[in-house]
């Protein structure tokens, strides 16, 4: 939506009028109900697909990457099936009525009995159908884990666990239903009183509000479905570092030994004087240290491995002279 819809709307939304041709109106109402219909879709999905894995995991389990693609090839060739029809002459697109954007035509309803076959078949197969899978999904699922809960409630560590579990299933399931409803159902309502009524005595700014929170969506769905899930935000955590290491290893020159005997004989040097931990050294920093081999210590390494003529040993770096300790630092 953001690239194929807002490059459109914004300066004819300025101009308080739809600047382009027909072709274009066409273009931006098919985009707009295409990925609107693929984003609801693609909710009801993802909702049997968790209520599958929680409630039925010995089949869930069997649930892989493989049926996952086909999930969503299937949403994609559903959703095109319904943004293609008016295309086809099942339904019609045209300007919204409040001329700053393009959709389904909602007047032609009023004049072809097709046309409002369409908007039904949307009504009942793009709402009622995702909003009651849904709403069924997530109550088969509270059910399932306020069970498990009372199961364990015994045990204090699982009851605990199991609590937490709860409560945040409970928040996302109001969340994803509070958040479908807001999107989808004034635009449902304003969509039948336009096919069922008079479509001219449908208020402009009706049909405005409800194409402005069906957008929405595509800002706090993501807030629900993904930041909302600890599981997920580890992931993104791990992600972001990972991608940062990378980062680093490219822009820094890392310098590894030629040879193996000088790699050997660098360590033996460099552990003479370097404070420790008992850790292995790693030769393949981003850093370039002196030809000294005096090496700056994290602060949090509490021990020095001090070599005195042919012996060696370790002590707490407090215990050190101020001397040995300035040198070494």
């Amino acid at each position: 939506m953001t690239l194929t819809l807002f490059p459109l709307a914004i300066p004819s939304a300025f101009s308080h009028r739809w600047l382009f041709d027909d072709v274009a109106c066409q273009y931006y109402a098919f985009c707009g109900v295409l990925f609107g219909v693929c984003s609801l879709t693609n909710l009801t999905v993802l909702s049997s697909v968790c209520c599958l894995k929680v409630c039925y995991p010995s089949y869930g389990n069997k649930f892989s990457s493989a049926h996952a693609c086909l999930l969503v090839a299937g949403v994609w060739c559903y959703a095109s099936i319904f943004a293609g029809a008016p295309l086809a002459k099942w339904g019609h697109y045209g300007p919204e009525p409040y001329g700053t954007a393009c959709c389904i035509g909602w007047q032609a309803p009023n004049n072809e009995l097709s046309a409002m076959t369409y908007i039904v078949s949307l009504f009942a197969f793009c709402y009622i159908v995702p909003c009651t899978i849904i709403f069924t999904s997530y109550t088969f699922i509270l059910l399932t884990v306020r069970g498990s809960q009372q199961a364990v409630q015994q045990h204090i560590s699982p009851q605990t666990k199991t609590s937490n579990a709860h409560k945040l299933i409970i928040k996302l399931s109001i969340a994803v239903c509070i958040g479908f409803l807001t999107a989808w159902s004034p635009y449902a309502v304003v969509a039948m009183w336009a096919a069922l009524g008079d479509a001219t005595r449908v208020p402009p700014m009706a049909f405005a509000i409800a194409a402005i929170l069906a957008k929405s969506s595509t800002l706090y769905n993501p807030v629900i479905y993904l930041l909302f899930k600890p599981n997920f935000r580890k992931f993104l955590c791990h992600d972001a570092v990972h991608c940062r290491q990378r980062l680093c290893a490219q822009l820094c020159c890392c310098e590894r030994p030629v040879v193996q005997k000088e790699a050997l004989r660098n360590k033996e040097f460099s552990n003479s004087t370097r404070l420790s931990n008992g850790l292995p050294e790693n030769h393949t920093t981003c850093r370039h240290w002196p030809d000294t081999g005096l090496k700056k210590a994290p602060p949090l390494h509490r021990t020095a491995r001090v070599l005195t003529t042919a012996t060696q040993s370790e002590a707490p770096v407090t215990q050190l002279t101020y001397e040995l300790h300035k040198e070494i630092l």
